[in-house]
């Protein structure tokens, strides 16, 4: 230490008798009014130190001023984002809560329409195996459900119970392969069986080959068979072909309820001896 003072001593004692110069200039210069020529030459030789210190720390101020409403937006943000989250999560579930009464409305216009009991379900659960097109709904044999009732929706046919336990039943779709719902062409009157072909179709069979069947056609249940009421909508002709040999139709349907969309249903409390 000692040595490193040796060795720059006149720059140490320079620099001390340019402190205590200063010290005793700003002493003295509250007391005064006017500076003497050692005062004023002081002050021209520190005055850019002076200015750049003041550069300094505005500049400092300003940065911790700009640094503190960064952080202060940044609440402010997150609390707006979280106010938002809540409102779209509101929101939602609003509009939800609506389009679920849309849908009970119009299924207790069609229960209103149908001269029969009948007990609305909701859907748990489904089937989508290719060879099997089954869903499960919230109720059951406790609900007076037994085996073999239709199942319907605001637009038309579901499908009817194969499985009923105490508070669940599974709903086997017209969709499905061993489907199969005795119908009529809604304007000629052509009768067929409507059974399920895959991937959401459907296809009117033993359609006599002379019967008038055009696409655009409306197919609604015939009340044969005892199960589905007459005149519930199964859906929409797309398809028509008549071959030269045979005495059927080939005839392509697509159903009119959107299975895939489904939420709620009604189930007709129809017993196959009524």
């Amino acid at each position: 230490m000692w040595e490193l003072i040796k060795k720059y001593r006149k720059g140490f004692i320079i620099g001390l008798v340019l402190l205590a110069a200063f010290l005793v200039f700003a002493s003295n210069l509250k007391n005064r009014e006017d500076a003497n020529i050692f005062e004023r030459g002081l002050l021209t030789m520190f005055s850019p130190l002076f200015s750049l210190g003041a550069k300094v720390s505005a500049g400092a101020e300003t940065l911790w001023n700009d640094y503190s409403a960064l952080v202060n937006v940044r609440k402010q943000n997150r609390e707006l984002l979280e106010q938002l989250r809540l409102m779209n999560g509101r929101l939602i579930g609003e509009q939800d809560a609506l389009l679920e009464n849309e849908r009970l409305k119009k299924l207790l216009t069609l229960k209103g329409t149908v001269p029969i009991p009948a007990v609305a379900a909701s859907i748990i659960g489904e089937d989508g195996a290719p060879w099997f097109k089954t869903m499960l709904i919230d109720r059951g044999g406790n609900d007076g459900f037994q085996e073999g009732m239709p199942v319907v929706a605001s637009d038309g046919v579901v499908g009817q119970l194969i499985k009923v336990s105490g508070n669940s039943s599974r709903v086997l779709l017209i969709t499905d392969h061993s489907s199969g719902i005795a119908a009529v062409v809604q304007r000629s009157r052509a009768r067929g069986v409507v059974r399920g072909a895959g991937s959401g179709r459907l296809v009117l069979e033993f359609a006599i080959r002379e019967e008038d069947v055009k696409v655009g056609d409306q197919v609604v249940t015939s009340g044969i068979g005892g199960i589905f009421p007459k005149g519930l909508p199964i859906g929409e002709v797309t398809m028509v072909k008549k071959g030269e040999y045979g005495i059927f139709q080939t005839i392509e349907v697509r159903p009119s309820v959107m299975i895939s969309r489904l939420e709620e249903v009604l189930v007709l409390l129809k017993r196959r001896n009524d």
